[in-house]
């Protein structure tokens, strides 16, 4: 098993309050970690490139194929059905259309992840077979977050990469979500209305602290493959020129904005 250990126990908070402040209280530490990382906080200065910006997108399309397909798989579970919205929130297409965007018809064989990605999937692949309970932290901090900052962070991230209309930034788009505020309000409603026990409660709670771990992995592995890739080091491995060499590496300065949507920090939005 791949389940990693938290620092500290989750503080569960009152028993009777809803699972979603006690997940916000649970992540409240890891939270203040996740936004100190080195990529994070290269985000906050407005220094994300366009190339820094495609390989976040090459681990986003890894991880939501994970945790989509087995969102899918498990929906008739008792925990996954109340808050199964593959219409509304599904992020999977418009993923690839962003990548066949940047990349071309041949994408696929163009995306490059860390090692973190990887564990990131393996883990949602595991819990989905054996616990698919533990599903739901991980689809609330990313699917909240997603929403929080979805339209403005694609305009900006257009005006900063010279983009026309959507192309390159579908991911952001949610074009069946009316009113991201009611939305966000509907599906923490139906979370917290998820029967469980102590010791389920207790599991949940520790699973979205390793959400938080697993993501604060791959922006470290993230920065370290492009620290590798700028370095300019003869012998070191690069990823495909066309990651490499965009037509013009402007700098999106999307902020910490971009980084809390991809890590679902804006969960902590109303």
């Amino acid at each position: 098993t791949e389940k990693m250990k938290s620092a500290r126990k989750p503080d569960t908070g009152d028993s009777g309050s809803d699972l979603s402040e006690q997940i916000k209280a649970a992540t409240s530490d890891i939270h203040v970690r996740a936004e100190n990382t080195e990529l994070m906080l290269t985000y906050q200065k407005g220094r994300i490139s366009a190339t820094q910006y495609k390989v976040l997108l090459c681990s986003l399309y890894e991880v939501y194929k994970a945790l989509e397909e087995e969102l899918d798989r498990n929906s008739s579970h008792p925990a996954i059905a109340p808050i199964y919205f593959p219409q509304e929130l599904a992020r999977l297409e418009y993923l690839q259309k962003d990548l066949e965007h940047f990349f071309g018809p041949n994408w696929k064989e163009q995306v490059i992840v860390p090692a973190a990605t990887h564990r990131y999937e393996r883990r949602l692949r595991e819990i989905g077979r054996t616990n698919p309970l533990l599903l739901v932290p991980h689809a609330y901090t990313r699917y909240l977050g997603d929403l929080s900052g979805g339209q403005v962070l694609g305009k900006i991230t257009q005006k900063c990469l010279g983009l026309n209309d959507s192309e390159g930034t579908q991911f952001f788009s949610f074009p069946a979500v009316s009113s991201p505020n009611r939305f966000k309000q509907l599906y923490r409603s139906r979370m917290n209305s998820i029967g469980l026990t102590e010791q389920e409660k207790t599991e949940v709670l520790e699973e979205a602290v390793t959400a938080f771990q697993l993501n604060i992995q791959v922006f470290d592995d993230l920065q370290k493959m492009l620290n590798v890739t700028t370095a300019e080091q003869p012998n070191a491995p690069r990823p495909p020129t066309a990651l490499l060499s965009p037509t013009n590496v402007k700098q999106l300065t999307v902020g910490l904005c971009v980084a809390a949507v991809t890590i679902g920090m804006s969960i902590y939005v109303s």
